[in-house]
């Protein structure tokens, strides 16, 4: 590969490559939410965000309490794919534990 330096660009060059990079945009986050249940133990809620969310024993249990009374939690934002894999993640640990827990995303 041709390693240039910016200098070595004309000036139509430097321009596109400027909207070329200008073009670029982050990437979206969405939320990650836990979703309250009649059937899931509380400490079973805990273990899920220590687990799956690296909370602090602390952090995880006023999450779930606000899931318990809210109905719905914010367990942390993240990118697309890592927001996709971690309610994948949860649900299937749920189920394979025999608990109806659910768990969403949403655009941040």
């Amino acid at each position: 590969m041709n390693n240039r330096f910016i200098s070595d660009f004309n000036e139509s060059e430097k321009e596109a490559l400027l909207e070329k990079s200008s073009k670029l945009k982050k990437p979206s986050y969405y939320k990650v939410l836990l979703l309250n249940d009649d059937y899931t133990p509380m400490e079973f809620v805990v273990h899920i965000l220590k687990k799956f969310f690296n909370k602090s024993e602390e952090d995880a249990t006023k999450i779930m309490l606000h899931v318990h009374q809210s109905g719905i939690g914010i367990c942390g934002i993240y990118t697309y794919e890592i927001a996709e894999s971690k309610c994948k993640s949860v649900i299937e640990y749920s189920k394979k534990n025999q608990h109806p827990l659910q768990c969403n995303m949403e655009k941040s």
